[in-house]
């Protein structure tokens, strides 16, 4: 079998990759993901998780629902995405069925702290597909930071009136009575 350069093999690897899809084209990942590092043709995200800087970086949505399946963006974040919360936030709130979550499981990428928060299966639902990463409908973000947190942190910073009042009463009916009942008392002027 003819050596690969390392070149070669990041030509064939994805922008976010795992310690095992390395270990697909070379005998030892280990002494390929050292020289790789300390050339900088990659970069270590999380342990055993890497970014081939051969392609086009990651964005932070990319990075956040790669690094825990299933998930989606949610909260402030989902919000600001959606053109309904109007200061950009710093943490990135990744909403996943893994129990790895909490201080512990924060990840910074691009300046930006990624969290994971674990919601139950039954709420696991309003988000879609966008550009290699899950995100949130804005009615879905806004119930899951009153679920999360209790209260809308950034409230007059929000343009409601973008929000969809029939899906945001469709959505909440699954949540507790108290979500419910902030959700409601939501002001739209």
């Amino acid at each position: 079998m003819k050596r690969q350069s390392t070149v070669d093999v990041l030509r064939l690897l994805p922008a976010l990759f795992r310690y095992n899809d390395a270990a697909k084209f070379v005998k030892n990942p280990n002494v390929f993901l050292t020289r790789a590092l300390k050339s900088g043709y990659v970069s270590r995200i999380v342990r055993g998780v890497y970014y081939n800087t051969f392609r086009d970086a990651p964005s932070v949505e990319e990075v956040a629902c790669y690094l825990r399946t299933p998930s989606y963006i949610s909260c402030e974040w989902a919000l600001n995405y959606h053109n309904v919360l109007l200061q950009v936030p710093t943490v990135c709130t990744v909403i996943t069925l893994s129990t790895s979550v909490g201080s512990r499981s924060k990840v910074s990428y691009r300046n930006v702290v990624i969290e994971y928060s674990k919601i139950s299966e039954k709420l696991f639902f309003g988000f879609e597909p966008v550009k290699g990463f899950n995100i949130a409908a804005p009615e879905k973000a806004v119930l899951d930071m009153l679920h999360l947190r209790g209260h809308i942190m950034v409230a007059d910073e929000l343009e409601l009136d973008q929000l969809d009042r029939e899906r945001l009463k469709d959505f909440s009916s699954l949540y507790p009575a108290s979500v419910q009942k902030k959700a409601d008392a939501l002001n739209y002027e």
